[in-house]
C-alpha cells in the first residue's frame, strides 16, 4: 500500500527535504557570515585602531574589493550554471570556496610587518583573495535552494535552518571574535589569534556544507547552455517583477548594513566605552534572538506572507536602531541586551524572509523562462548587494573621515571630537532607519509568495 501523499501548507506535494540535508546545507552559512560580518566589522576598527590608518583607507579598500567582487560574482555565477560534475553544478565550488576564504580571513587579520607605504598595498591584495573566496563558496550556495524544491514552504522551511546557523555564525563572528581579540591583548596580537581560530572555523564550516549537501536534489546544467548575459537577458530579468522588487529592497538593506556595520565597533568602543566586551553581550542577546525567532518568523510567514513579515522584521530592526540615539556611556548591561533581543528578532526576519522571496523568484524565472541561470541570477543580486554595500562602506569612512575620526595604533582609546561622536551616532542609529523605510517601499511590490494556501498566479 503506497503511503499518502505529502501535502505542504502552500498545497504543493514536494515531500520535506531531509533533515540531514537541511542541516548539511544551514552548516555553510556559519563560514558565509563570518566572512561577511567578521571582515566588515572588524576591519575598520583594525585599521583604525591597531594599524594607525584613517577610517576613510579602510571604506576605499573595502569599496575597491567589493567593486572587484562584483565581476567575480558574475563569472563565478554563470560558471556554475554551466558546469557539468559528478558532484553537480554548484558542489565544486563550494569545496573551492572553503579553502580559499579561510586564508583570505587568516591574511588580512594577520599581517606580515610592513612599512606603513606598503601595509595598504599588502591589505588590498587580502582583500581581493577574500572576495574571490567568498564568490567561489557564496553565489553557487545561494542558487541550491531553488533547485532543492519545487515547494515555497520547503524552501522556506530550508532557509530557516540556514537563518538557525547564519545566528551561530554570527555569534562567533561578533562575540567569538571580540572575546579572542581581547584576550589576545586587543592589539595586534589579538587579532592575529583571532584570524588563526576563525579561518579554521570557516573553512571547518563551509568543507561540512560541502560534504552535507552531497544527497541534495539538484538540477543538471542544461545541454545547450544559454549566453551569460544578453540583451535579450536584461529584458528577461527585468520583465521578472519579483525579482526586481528583491533588488530595489536589497540596495536599501544593504546600505543599512553598511552604515551598521562600519561604525557598530567604533561607536561601542568611542561613544559607549562598553569596549569589546559589549560587542560580546550584544552579539549573543542578538543572535539568541535571531535563532530562537524561527518559528515565530515561519508561523508569521503563513499568516501574513513573506512581503508583510518581511515588514514587521523592518519595523522592529527600526525601533531597535533608533533606541541607540538614547544611549551614551552609562548605558547598563540591561541596556545593551534588550536592544539586542529587538533587532535579533526583527534581523531574523528580515534575513529568512528576504532570502526565501529571493530563492522564490529564482523558481519562479525557471517556470516562467524554462531556463536553468540560477547562478547567473544569484550572482546579478551579489553584485547588487556588494556594489551598494562597498559604495555604502566607502561613504562612511569618507563621512567619519571628513568628521574628524581620529585614528589610532595599538589599539589605543582616545578622546573623539563632538563632529565624530555626532557622525557616529547619526550612522548607527539614525541612517539606517531612512534605509529601512525605503527597503519597505520597494518589497511592497514583490507580489507572490501571498498567505498559504498561495492560490494566486505567480505575476509575470
Amino acid at each position: 500500500m503506497s503511503n499518502p501523499q505529502h501535502v505542504n501548507p502552500d498545497g504543493t506535494s514536494d515531500p520535506p527535504l531531509p533533515l540531514s540535508v537541511c542541516l548539511g546545507f544551514g552548516v555553510g552559512t556559519i563560514g558565509v557570515s563570518i566572512m561577511l560580518n567578521g571582515v566588515t566589522t572588524y576591519f575598520p576598527a583594525f585599521m583604525s585602531t591597531v594599524l594607525g590608518k584613517d577610517a576613510e583607507v579602510a571604506g576605499y579598500l573595502l569599496m575597491a574589493s567589493k567593486l572587484y567582487d562584483a565581476i567575480a560574482d558574475f563569472v563565478i555565477g554563470s560558471m556554475s550554471d554551466k558546469t557539468r560534475t559528478k558532484w553537480g553544478r554548484r558542489r565544486p565550488y563550494l569545496l573551492a570556496g572553503a579553502l580559499v576564504s579561510a586564508l583570505s580571513f587568516f591574511a588580512i587579520f594577520s599581517p606580515p610587518t610592513l612599512a606603513d607605504e606598503h601595509i595598504s598595498l599588502y591589505m588590498f591584495l587580502a582583500l581581493i583573495l577574500y572576495s574571490t573566496g567568498y564568490s567561489l563558496f557564496n553565489v553557487p550556495y545561494m542558487a541550491m535552494p531553488s533547485e532543492m524544491t519545487g515547494s515555497k514552504y520547503q524552501r522556506s522551511r530550508l532557509l530557516s535552518f540556514r537563518t538557525l546557523f547564519v545566528s551561530i555564525g554570527q555569534v562567533l563572528a561578533m562575540a567569538g571574535t571580540a572575546a579572542l581579540i581581547s584576550w589576545g591583548g586587543a592589539d595586534a596580537n589579538g587579532y592575529m589569534l583571532m584570524g588563526w581560530v576563525i579561518a579554521l572555523v570557516i573553512g571547518s564550516a563551509m568543507l561540512a556544507s560541502f560534504w552535507g549537501t552531497a544527497k541534495a536534489p539538484h538540477i543538471e546544467a542544461s545541454k545547450e547552455p544559454e549566453p551569460a548575459i544578453s540583451w535579450e537577458t536584461v529584458k528577461q530579468i527585468l520583465n521578472n517583477k519579483p525579482f526586481v522588487a528583491i533588488i530595489a529592497a536589497k540596495i536599501f538593506q544593504f546600505l543599512a548594513f553598511a552604515s551598521l556595520a562600519t561604525t557598530g565597533l567604533l561607536f561601542k568602543l568611542n561613544v559607549l566605552l562598553i569596549g569589546y566586551s559589549g560587542q560580546v553581550q550584544l552579539a549573543l542577546a542578538q543572535n539568541i534572538s535571531t535563532a530562537v525567532s524561527m518559528p515565530f518568523w515561519l508561523w508569521m510567514e503563513r499568516r501574513l506572507g513573506k512581503r508583510n513579515a518581511y515588514i514587521v522584521g523592518l519595523l522592529l530592526m527600526a525601533i531597535g536602531s533608533l533606541s541607540w540615539l538614547t544611549t551614551d556611556s552609562s548605558i547598563t548591561t540591561w541596556g545593551v541586551i534588550w536592544r539586542g533581543i529587538i533587532s535579533g528578532v526583527g534581523s531574523g526576519g528580515m534575513i529568512l524572509l528576504s532570502i526565501s522571496m529571493f530563492v522564490d523568484s529564482l523558481a519562479h524565472d525557471r517556470e516562467v523562462t524554462g531556463l536553468r541561470r540560477e547562478g547567473l541570477l544569484s550572482s546579478v543580486i551579489a553584485v547588487i548587494e556588494k556594489t551598494t554595500f562597498a559604495l555604502g562602506v566607502a561613504a562612511v569612512g569618507a563621512y567619519l573621515s571628513f568628521a574628524n575620526y581620529l585614528p589610532t595604533k595599538g589599539g589605543e582609546i582616545v578622546q573623539q571630537p563632538e563632529s565624530a561622536v555626532f557622525a557616529l551616532y547619526f550612522c548607527f542609529a539614525i541612517l539606517p532607519v531612512f534605509f529601512f523605510a525605503c527597503n519597505a517601499v520597494c518589497i511592497s511590490f514583490y507580489k507572490i509568495g501571498g498567505r498559504y494556501p498561495d492560490t494566486k498566479t505567480p505575476e509575470q
